[in-house]
Order: structure tokens, then sequence, then C-alpha cells
């Protein structure tokens, strides 16, 4: 079809791109157009065309924002404006620098660039004069917006020329995209005015070549001059921009009590802590433990707005008044025991701000004390305290999360629903047997670690390691004169059995894996059993199981003790089921599972005894519920037998003599841990012997004036010290929270099966203010008798393996949900490295660090760096790390991109054959380059990986649809949704009623509601079926406070434009 048009619309086949090409191939000589804008984008699509026209001369409307030019049109009292020259060609560079910003990403767009420069400079190819080709100019005056394009032809050609006009700027858009509409003019007189007017337009310009050539050159990504490591300063700037000058940000502190240390490190901690906090109304404040994290809570509180409620354990409720007090904050501060209390004067008092001490105790959702304490937290910041905030699985993080954010809605950055993305993680993992497969095990559960600080923790937590602030924060410290202990490697303490006691044990351990435990789990042999009954049952009988498994390895004193608890509960027991009826509480096994959070085993066998509520006959139980309660009389009975002529205990025997020989333990203040108050108080009875009243044992049962001893004799801070006690003995209620550092010896009298007890312990006297240079940790094994180390090692090794053999499958909750084997295990409690908690910890600080000392020691490199422009680019010889997770790319070309979107921040790397995402360790340790790393050429490839990067990112911003929770199978909250999604086709409700509805729906399929909550709603339903009755169940069970928002609803975390940042082209050393 002809282009031979009057009129040009960039319809099919009449597109103002192929006019120009049939116009300029037919003999044109000069081209001139007249444009508000002149992008490469237009220019590249014809400038194969142009090489052959004799001269090129292009001139340009300057047009500035709207917000600068209504503000001159407001100050302006001439009819017109025009800009200086200077002001013309700095506007002018300003467009060049956002088109380039927003070009096309492609080969042919540089090359066309980089010609349109060539011909800037040179004429065309045997020209004698060597005139420029191209020349370029812009239009000072604001009130010029043609649109004009002229072309003169060869002398003896059918006319002068042509001309175009109409609305098409020389853009992509213009030339084809748009529907436009410009008009071919081809009567002489009109291309005579036409270039006449261009002429005199063209001598009142401002001649704006060299700003083009420079502007490219060294202000676009088409600069060919920026160096590997000027690219790499360029990724920490941008990619640690936000925490760049926290360092010289000053804390505003209303008070400083006498005596702190402003410590640097803390400042930092409650700078970024604020910046999290306000932008997705929660934070984990998770330094390692003896950093300092109530006192960087206070000052965190002294930043924050509206009043402050701390929520803590019962022991560390004086520890918090008091330094908040200290700091001269108001503070209401709670026991997490007194939630219902909390819910109460919550709803009479507006509190903004939230802290949870001790926040891992709340990783588990679905359990009552959980609901409650969403109920205080949600519409407001929460603060979350705790250095081990996930203790086994990705989901310990999640429950924490979602008492500020919704489970399936949350403001983080590309990152909707959080219950998918940790249950996918979490299915990474299932299936694994972790006992024959744990090297697959540890490493998934590594990917998954780094996966979620990428994805979830850069945006939510503040957590430095000892290392970290020992490295980055020394001369502070220094300055200070202030040091952090060192850790020895724990020492063992193995206690011996002679042949009678092993065979003893060894019996014992065959007898236990045979009892069933039946007392404690009725409702599994009910003819109609509840399946959800049945689940909480199991629960408990494994909690039955770890007990005694525990008590066995504390002390034989606790574990007779406890035997003949069992047998006492199983006979009355009987005694009430040959009565005929027995009486159960239902309410007793969550009751249980909460206190288990608080580590009160004493007030949980209490509950277990107490048998109200519901009565049942004898012939609504199986026949085999009978056999099974005398087969395990008959099994504790038979143990108890076995331990009857046991009176020597080798534990405590080999504990006395390490007292009175080992010089550590003879010369320093002790602190011995247990899980078992009885053997607390076993221990306190035997040593006091020795010791007399410098022996002293605490539990959940010791009240204010033992505690009173405790800070006296073994807290450093305490105003009123004594030195009358040298040996404490404690259940793990000490084992959070409280300083104990004027002690520098741990002994571990029970195995601690998770490590982290054993850094939760530790870190009561490993703190930044300690006087002793080291610190020392004892842990007591079993083993039989041997006169060589190794030997005592594997029989060790043998007795933990036979405490898992005991629970079978329920092994994992020896140590707390993780499955671990017996060898490893003794590893890791035996290991420095896991005692410190800082396994294998990556930091930011490090490279925080790098781009701080550039700023401080070279600003105008850092200044340099900075204006680097979007889409910057280097290229470096890289030699690939073959056992890296990036090995893929090794032996091959490629390209590593980091892209922005809002607050998302993401980095690919392709070749050839693949992509993959790179976190920012990754990503560092690749571009990494020093100051004479040189610069490679960039060959075509590069836009090919690119490219693929590009399409990555795209795919990876594909939010995922939000599922609703139709998908569950038969959980509470689908069965609630399905009720409500039906009630509301009914009729009898008023607007109001209707809206509420929808809330409570919108709570449900957005994650926010407690999962407990929508178990009590069930229950209580039961077989309603009136639809207004329902509605009041529901209105009664749903606190008003859920249907308030979030502290942050902040839509747009991954708002605005997709930018590439900047690329760096990796060619092997070996190609």
């Amino acid at each position: 079809m002809s282009t031979d048009l009057t009129f040009i619309t960039n319809q099919p086949d009449s597109s103002l791109l192929e006019r120009f090409k049939v116009l300029i191939k037919s003999n044109t000589k000069f081209f001139d157009c007249l444009v508000g804008y002149f992008y490469t984008s237009g220019f590249y699509r014809l400038y194969k065309s142009l090489e052959q026209i004799e001269r090129i001369r292009i001139l340009i409307g300057i047009n500035t924002g709207k917000q600068t030019y209504d503000l001159l049109e407001e100050s302006r009292t001439q009819t017109e404006f025009d800009f200086s020259h200077s002001e013309t060609k700095e506007e002018f560079t300003n467009e060049i620098l956002q088109e380039m910003e927003k070009s096309e990403d492609k080969s042919s767009v540089e090359e066309s660039v980089r010609k349109f420069i060539e011909w800037l400079i040179n004429g065309r190819s045997g020209d004698i004069n060597k005139k420029p080709k191209l020349q370029i100019r812009a239009y000072p005056s604001r009130n010029i917006h043609a649109k004009l394009y002229i072309m003169t032809f060869a002398e003896g050609d059918r006319d002068k020329g042509r001309v175009i006009t109409g609305s098409s700027n020389f853009t992509q858009s213009g030339l084809f995209d748009n529907l436009e509409f410009n008009v071919e003019l081809k009567d002489r007189s009109d291309y005579e005015f036409a270039i006449s007017a261009f002429n005199d337009l063209w001598e009142k310009s401002v001649d704006v070549s060299q700003e083009y050539i420079e502007t490219i050159k060294t202000g676009t990504w088409l600069n060919n001059n920026i160096t590997p490591y000027e690219l790499y300063l360029k990724f920490l700037y941008e990619y640690l921009k936000e925490k760049i000058n926290i360092d010289q940000e000053e804390v505003t502190t209303i008070y400083v009590p006498q005596g702190f240390m402003d410590l640097e490190y803390q400042r930092e901690a409650v700078s970024d802590a604020k910046s999290k906090l306000q932008e997705y109304g929660g934070v984990f404040l998770a330094d390692v433990v003896g950093l300092g994290k109530t006192y960087i809570s206070a000052m965190l509180a002294q930043q924050l707005d509206g009043r402050n409620l701390i929520i803590c354990p019962p022991i560390l409720k004086d520890y918090w008044e008091n330094t908040f007090q200290d700091f001269r904050i108001p503070a209401t501060v709670e026991s997490l025991g007194k939630l219902d209390e909390i819910i109460e004067i919550v709803s009479h008092r507006e509190y903004k701000n939230v802290f949870i001490d001790e926040a891992h105790r709340f990783r588990n959702e679905s359990t009552q004390t959980y609901e409650k304490l969403k109920q205080v937290c949600w519409g407001k910041r929460v603060i979350l305290v705790s250095a081990t905030p996930q203790n086994n699985t990705p989901f310990d993080l999640l429950s924490q999360i979602k008492l500020f954010q919704k489970g399936r809605n949350s403001t983080l950055p590309n990152l909707k629903n959080l219950e998918k993305y940790f249950s996918l993680l979490q299915k990474r993992l299932d299936g694994i047997d972790r006992l024959k497969n744990f090297d697959t095990y540890i490493s998934i559960i590594k990917e998954n670690s780094k996966k979620i600080r990428e994805d979830v923790l850069k945006y939510l937590i503040v957590r430095r390691t000892r290392k970290d602030i020992k490295e980055y924060f020394i001369k502070d410290l220094t300055k200070k004169g202030l040091k952090f202990p060192e850790i020895e490697p724990p020492r063992k303490l193995y206690y011996q059995f002679d042949k009678h006691t092993d065979f003893i044990f060894n019996e014992t351990i065959s007898k236990i894996r045979l009892f069933k435990y039946a007392r404690y789990t009725p409702l599994l042999y009910l003819k109609h059993p509840d399946p959800e009954e049945e689940v909480g049952q199991r629960n408990l009988r494994r909690f039955m199981k770890v007990l005694l498994v525990k008590r066995l390895e504390s002390s034989f004193f606790a574990f007779k003790n406890t035997l003949n608890r069992f047998l006492y509960s199983y006979e009355q027991f009987i005694n009430m089921f040959d009565k005929g009826t027995i009486y159960i509480s239902k309410k007793y096994t969550n009751k249980i599972f909460d206190l288990l959070e608080k580590d009160n085993v004493d007030e949980i066998m209490k509950l277990v005894e107490e048998e109200k509520v519901r009565d049942y006959k004898k012939n609504d139980f199986l026949p085999e519920f009978l056999k099974d309660l005398k087969d395990d009389i008959k099994i504790l009975k038979e143990i108890i037998a076995l331990w009857g002529d046991i009176t020597v205990d080798p534990k405590i025997g080999e504990f006395k003599r390490k007292l009175s020989t080992e010089k550590i333990l003879k010369d320093n203040k002790i602190i011995v841990f247990t899980e078992s108050m009885e053997t607390a108080e076993y221990l306190e009875h035997n040593l006091k012997s020795i010791y007399n009243d410098a022996v002293l044992s605490f539990s959940s049962k010791s009240g204010s004036p033992v505690r009173e001893k405790i800070i006296q004799n073994f807290d450093p801070k305490c105003k009123t010290p004594k030195n009358n006690i040298k040996i404490l003995i404690s259940t793990d209620i000490l084992s959070e929270g409280v300083n104990l550092h004027r002690s520098n010896v741990v002994i571990n009298y029970d195995i601690p099966w998770n490590p982290i007890r054993i850094i939760q312990r530790v870190g009561r006297i490993n703190r930044v203010d300690t006087k002793f240079d080291k610190i020392f940790i004892y842990n007591f094994f079993p083993t039989v008798q041997s006169n060589e180390e190794i030997m005592l090692e594997q029989a060790a090794v043998g007795k933990l393996q036979a405490f898992h053999d005991i629970l079978g499958e329920d092994a994992a909750y020896l140590t707390d949900g993780e499955e671990v084997s017996s060898f490893e295990l003794f590893k890791r409690l035996n290991s420095k490295e896991v005692i410190e908690g800082e396994e294998q910890e990556e930091s930011e600080l490090k490279y925080l660090s790098e781009i701080r000392n550039i700023r401080d020691k070279t600003p105008d490199l850092f200044e340099k760096v900075k204006r680097l422009p979007k889409k910057s680019r280097s290229s470096k010889l890289y030699s690939f790390n073959l056992h890296s997770e990036t090995s893929a790319q090794a032996g091959k070309k490629s390209v590593l991109t980091f892209f922005r979107k809002g607050k998302l921040r993401k980095m690919f790397i392709s070749n050839e054959d693949a992509t993959r995402e790179l976190d920012f360790f990754q990503t560092a340790e690749i571009l990494k380059a020093d100051k004479n790393t040189k610069r490679e050429k960039i060959d075509q490839k590069y836009y090919k990986y690119l490219e693929k990067n590009k399409n990555s990112f795209k795919s990876s911003l594909i939010e995922d649809v939000q599922e609703t929770i139709t998908k569950g199978g038969k959980s509470s909250e689908v069965r609630l949704t399905g009720i409500i999604k039906a009630i509301l086709k009914m009729k009898g409700f008023t607007e109001d009623d209707e809206d509420y509805l929808r809330k409570v729906l919108n709570l449900l399929e957005e994650g926010a509601l407690p999962k407990q909550t929508s178990k009590t709603i069930i229950k209580k339903l039961g077989k309603e079926n009136n639809h207004l009755k329902i509605y009041g169940i529901i209105r009664k069970n749903v606190p008003d406070t859920f249907l308030t928002m979030p502290v942050t609803e902040l839509p747009g975390q991954t708002s605005g434009p997709r930018e590439v940042i900047l690329s760096e082209y990796l060619i092997n050393k070996q190609e």
C-alpha cells in the first residue's frame, strides 16, 4: 500500500516512520526537524535511513516540569519568559538524562546514540570539509509547541521538498505507536514558508551539541568509563542508602540515666528499628543475648509517641519497670501470664506501642495465649524482643509477624501472602528423614533461612552479633572501656554408671518403651472419639513422654519422684474407673500447652489431676482402655522396684568432686541450670552440707526475697550488692532476660536438649559490661565407666540415643521440635560457635562500614558514585567458585543485574543456560572489586542476558493471586468462612449487621483472625441453624479490636516503576 497520503495517522501501513523512510530514500539532501521532544527511541528507528543525508538539523523546544512551570507562571510579570543560554543547556541536559533512564536496553539504541554522537562530531564519509553532519539546538523560549519536519530534495529533483506537520514528536510513540494526525504539504509555497520560519528560529536557538555528547558519555548508562570498583560501590550505596547515614543521626533522648553508657551500636539500632516500625507496624529487636535489648527498647520508646505497654515474663517485670523508670519513660508493665487483665486494661486506655519480651514464646498461633496476645497487639506498633525469634520452623516467625501483619494481605514488598510463602518453605522440609538425610535437611534449613532473611526479615529485624559489634563498633567500645568476654569451648562432665546402675538404666529404657500413657489420654479410648480432642490427647501423651525422659536424665531423685506421682495418679484413676464414672476435663490440654510456653511443669501436673467438668461411663470406653491402664501400672511398679536399691547418685558425686578440685569452679561464683525444680531443691539440699548458706536455689515457687538475694549477689548493677552466695541453682525461669554477670561460670546439670537453651543461659553472664575476660560452660553427660575419653564420649552419645529411642517418632519433641541425631546433638551442645549463637551469620555491617568509610575518607568518590546514572554498567573478569550457589555460571559469560521497584530490591544473574536470583551477600561477593580491577569490553551478549534478567524480575513481581482459604480442607477458618457467606444471603439482617459480617469475612480471607478464635466460634455454633443466632455468636466471640486497621496499611511498598539500577558483565577468567 502506498504511503503517499495527505494525512498520516500511524494506522497500519501509514505510519510516519515509514513515510519518512520513503521520502528520505528518494534523494533527500537535508533533513530539518522542529519538535518539542526528540528522543533516541525515535532516532534509532530511523538513523540507518539517514546515513546518506548530507545535513541534519534538529531544533527542540525546552519543556520544564509542570510544578516548575506553575511557579514561574505565578511569579512572572512579562507575557512570556525565556531561558538564558546556560539554563537552556541545563534543561536540555536534564531531558537527555530522563530520556536515557527510560530508554530501551537494546544494542540498537546504543548503536544509534553512538552514531548520533559520531555525526555531531564528524561530517559524513567523503566530506572534504568535515563539517558535522548533524547539528542540534534548543530554542530558549517555553512557548514553542510546533512539530515540523522538512525534507529538502537534491537539486534537479521533482521539487524543492516536503513538509510534514501535525501532532507527532520525534519519538517512538510519535513515529508509529500512537494514533496521531499529521499532514504532508507538497506545495512549494508551503515548503518555502516552513524553511524560512525554521531558519529564523534556528538563528535564535542555542547550540547544545556538546552538552549532548558530554551528557551521553558521562551522565548515562552509555558511560563506558565506569570501573568495576565504582560499580561495586554503587551497588553498596543503592542497596544500603537508607542505612548509610544512620550513624550520623541524632537519637534524641529525653533523659539518660546516670552511669548509662551511650553506645553507638545501640543508637544505630534505635534509628533502624524506628524506621522499620513506622514502615511496617512491627519490628524484631533480635540482637544476640547480652547486647542490651532492654536499653535499646527504652531508647526506642523515647522516640515514639503514645502510651507504652510492656508484656514480659513475671521474673522480669521489676527489671523492665526499673529500666523504663531510669529512662523516665511512662509505661505499663504486665506479666505475660495476665493477658486477660491486660485486655481489660487496653480496653480502657489507649496504648500505641506494645513491647513483648521473650517474644519467641508466642511462636504457636494455635494457643489461647496467642489469641489473647494478638487481641492486645492488633492495631498498635509491636516491638518483639528476642535473641532467638526462630527456634525450630519458619512458622515460628510467621506467628510473631502476624501479631502486626495480615497473614494473607501483608504490606511487605512483593509478599502479600505470608502464609503461602512460609508454607512453601516448610514443604521443602516435609518428608525428609532428618536422621537419615541430615546433611540435606541442614542444607535446606540454611537455604530457607537465607530466603527468609532476604524476602522478609531485612524489612522487619534489627539483629547484630557480638562479632559484628566487636568488628564494626570497636572504636566506640574501646573509647568507653568495654569489651566482650571470650567464651571458652564447653567442658564435658561425665558421670559414670557402674555395671549395676547401667543395667538398671537399660532395663528402665526398655520398659518405658512399652508404656502407653493411657491414664493421660483417656479420650483416645472412647468408642466415639472427637477428632479435635484426639489431637490434644496425642500432644499430651508426647509431653508426658518427654517429661519422663527428661526427669530420668535430670536426677535419680527427680525421676523417682515422677514415677511415684505417675503411680499415684494411675491408682486414683483406676479407682474412679472401677466406681463406674470417670471425670475428665476437655479443657486442660489447651491450658497445658499455654503453661508449656511458660515452662510451668508443676502447674501442668496439678491440672492433669483436676478431673472436673465432664463425666463418662465405663461403657463409653473401648475394652483395651482398662487393660492399658493396668499394663502401665505394672510397668511403673517394675521400674520403681528396679530403682529401689539404687542409693548412690554418680552425677551429684561427680559434681561435688569437680567443685572441690577444679580451680575455675573453686574461684568463681557458679550458676547451675536444671529443668527440674525437684532437681534444683535436691542439689541445694546436698550442697548445703558443704557450702552452708552460700548455696541458693530458685524456681517458679520462689518468692521476692529469694529473687532479691540473687540480684544482690549476681547483678553488677545492683545498688545494694552482697557476696554471700557462691552457687546459684535455678530452673530456666532465670535463663531469660536477667543479668547475672558477677559470675562467669554456667553449669548445665541437665542436658539442654535444644542448644538455644544454652545460648539463653549463657546470655545471663555473657554481657558487654562484664568484668571477666573468659566465660566457662560445663555440660553433664551420662556414660559408662572407662578410663579413655573417646570411650566416655561414645558411651555418652549412646545414652543420648537411648533417650531418643524411648520417644521413637516423638523424639523431636525432646529437642523442642528439631529432630537431630544423637551424635549431632552431642557435637552441637559442645560447640563454642553454636553457644555463641553466631553460626555462619552474615552481616550487612561489613558492607555498610565499607561504604561509610568511602563517605568519610574519600567524599569526592562517594559523590561520584552517588551520581552515577541508573542502568550504570561495567565489566570485569571473574572466576566463579565451583562450590558456590552460583556455580551454574562457571565457565560462561554472565550478566548480573540489580533491580528496584519501590521498596523491593532484587538481583538476578543470567548466562546462556540459566537465570537465578541472588541475595545481597552473593551479589556483593561477585561485584566486589578494587581500584585496580580493569574494565573489560562489553559485547552483544550483554543485552541478551540483561533481557533474561529483566524477564525474571518481571515474573517475580507477579504477585501471588490472593488465595482464599477455601483450599484449606475442613479447618475452622474454612468452615466459618462458608457459614458467613451462606448467612449473608439470608434475610433479616440490618445494613450494619451485613457490614459487620463482611468485615469478619475479610479478616478470615486476609488471615488476620487468630485460628483459636475461629475454633472457638465453630465449637459454640455447634448445630445452630438460625442465621440471626449464628450472627450473635460470631459478634460475641470476635473482639472489636480485630476490626480496627493495623497501624500500617501502606499500599504500594512495591509501587513505582521497575528500575534497572546497575548491571555487570562478567567474563570468566578461563575464557
